[in-house]
């Protein structure tokens, strides 16, 4: 990996050490972890060995083109039982609850370490990328979309397009304080923050690739319509509407997503998404690290090209540096306010494992407008 061009940044909290050699297994998360060369190389090693083979090009076309049946399959299987709610996200990201007691929803770094990784204690699951190996048992049930479903994402695209042309008129264009999350799945960060931010001026949209997803946040009995809208997406498509007009949202949230699209197709996201923000707005970024856990897990065979994998599900994956999403964003026009990586040693005693995390954090802002 290219030595960073600057000191990496810190986290805002303080590391937990292991005092207790007794307790070397206990499920627990540390944060800050340094990483020695020697662990340095071993994971590159890693890496150039699941990387020496890659997919053939037919192959990786079938899985771009299957892309949405993939994540379809991937929520009709799970719903809303496979990733915890992320309470922890005030704590990381407290402009999602500007106004937010900072004792609401308890020890949010605790929550992140115990409950979002919960699912991480097999071998054959990882945080949000859910890491699936060859052993996973849900692979590729090939369940078919309903024709009232496709229709109804046709008609929403319809209904968009109208909205876009129109003056004011589009869900929530009365509010305040608006707030989009991309990839919003089942709902693990929207529900979070309509349940913790009182704003009476906020307004939550949230959209998926996922015509699934979307039904399961629709669903949802806490879904209130008149603070929150849930709507099926392509980021990669820009063609693709938003039922928002540009330069009218104040955050946009994307949370273990950018990572599941094509690296050729990242910087169009990016400029779409930061067209929508208003001056001073922001893009708020979690994602996989370069040699995370779950990229040094992957076995030849599924790699698609540099540092970008297919899982046993057909859902895909890609690992970043600092430097390549400051690329991105800084040449989306936005400024960087954040970019920091969170190397964190998990250990389980259960499983008798000890597991590296490695996932990069960023908050870039839209400059702004400029005072004539």
């Amino acid at each position: 990996m290219a030595a960073p061009t600057e000191a990496p940044e810190r986290r805002p909290f303080g590391r937990r050490f292991l005092t207790d050699p007794a307790r070397l297994f206990q499920h627990n998360a540390w944060d800050n972890v340094e990483w020695s060369e020697e662990q340095e190389a071993s994971a590159r090693s890693k890496v150039q060995e699941n990387s020496s083979q890659l997919l053939p090009q037919d192959k990786q076309e079938e899985y771009e083109v299957n892309a949405k049946r993939y994540w379809d399959d991937f929520y009709k299987i799970h719903e809303n039982g496979f990733f915890k709610d992320r309470h922890w996200l005030f704590t990381e990201f407290p402009e999602l609850a500007p106004n937010r007691n900072p004792s609401q929803n308890g020890d949010s770094v605790q929550e992140f370490s115990n409950e979002e990784e919960s699912n991480n204690e097999g071998l054959g699951s990882c945080e949000n990328g859910h890491c699936s190996l060859e052993t996973r048992a849900e692979n590729q049930l090939n369940l078919i979309k309903s024709t009232s479903k496709i229709c109804t994402e046709e008609l929403a695209t319809q209904k968009y397009s109208e909205l876009s042309q129109s003056d004011g008129d589009y869900p929530g264009s009365s509010a305040s304080y608006r707030i989009l999350e991309v990839g919003c799945g089942a709902g693990n960060t929207v529900f979070p923050i309509l349940q913790t931010n009182n704003d009476p001026g906020l307004f939550v949209y949230c959209c998926d690739f996922s015509t699934t997803a979307v039904d399961l946040v629709q669903n949802n009995a806490e879904y209130d319509s008149s603070r929150c809208f849930a709507f099926v997406h392509d980021l990669c498509n820009d063609q693709s509407p938003f039922p928002m007009p540009e330069g009218s949202l104040d955050i946009v949230i994307l949370i273990f997503v950018l990572s599941a699209v094509l690296p050729e197709k990242m910087q169009c996201i990016v400029n779409r998404l930061s067209r929508l923000l208003k001056p001073g707005g922001m893009i708020l970024l979690r994602d996989y690290g370069r040699y995370d856990l779950a990229q040094l897990r992957f076995k030849k065979g599924q790699c698609l090209s540099d540092n970008f994998y297919v899982r046993g599900d057909g859902t895909r994956v890609y690992f970043f540096t600092q430097d390549e999403l400051d690329d991105l964003f800084t040449t989306a026009g936005l400024e960087k306010i954040q970019n920091l990586v969170d190397r964190r040693l998990q250990v389980n005693r259960g499983k008798q494992v000890t597991m590296y995390r490695v996932w990069i954090q960023c908050k870039y802002r839209k400059p702004a407008a400029p005072q004539l």
